[in-house]
């Protein structure tokens, strides 16, 4: 089911920020980079920016060529492989993943790495770049997401560490139907409070 979250700027940010929502693959290890998934820009005070937020995810790979698959629906739990067939190298689902937590994407391959990639909402989520033949790329995706203030993101993009580290509000969307993301704070000179991110007129699912 998506869920409908609408962004609200209520803060008092005269320096047009960025706002940047991702969300982090829980099986990889914890200095890992990780995607730009939205970038909302120039949503000035007091506007809105709905958007969705959907619980289906599709996966798709590279190869070392420059090859790019289709997009794949996936959820938790599927097992899906990067082989060659008659036509070239083809990424297929193969069965079930070791668990039921995880999409998984295993590098059947003879030669040559793959990059594995998550969507939602057709733009990229999470990536996992490198993985060698008889590898795989694990993705754990809880329904949480991180939210932040930031500059000169571009979205479907990877984040520089110490912009990522900069950001440290999470917000679980765990049985979340709709709810308003607002963002209060900032502002010019030595009374400027830090940013917030607040869920508010939650509904639940």
């Amino acid at each position: 089911m998506d869920i409908k979250l609408n962004f609200i700027n209520r803060s008092n940010d005269a320096n047009n920020s960025e706002i940047v929502i991702f969300q982090k693959n829980q099986a990889t290890n914890y200095d890992e980079l990780h995607v730009a998934w939205r970038v909302i820009k120039n949503c000035g005070v007091y506007d809105n920016h709905p958007f969705t937020f959907p619980m289906a995810m599709e996966v798709s790979a590279a190869d070392s060529f420059g090859n790019h698959t289709p997009r794949l629906p996936a959820t938790n739990g599927d097992l899906f492989h990067m082989a060659k067939d008659g036509s070239g190298d083809v990424l297929s689902r193969v069965g079930p993943a070791n668990s039921s937590k995880e999409v998984h994407v295993r590098n059947d391959l003879a030669a040559g790495a793959i990059n594995a990639g998550i969507f939602k909402d057709g733009k990229l989520l999470a990536l996992k770049t490198s993985v060698a033949p008889g590898q795989k790329a694990v993705f754990e995706i809880k329904p949480t997401i991180w939210i932040g203030v930031a500059s000169q993101i571009e979205e479907g993009k990877v984040m520089a560490s110490a912009v990522i580290s900069d950001i440290n509000t999470e917000l679980s969307l765990l049985n979340v139907a709709s709810a308003d993301i607002v963002l209060t704070g900032g502002g010019p000179g030595p009374n400027s409070q830090p940013f917030t991110f607040t869920l508010e007129n939650v509904r639940t699912a």
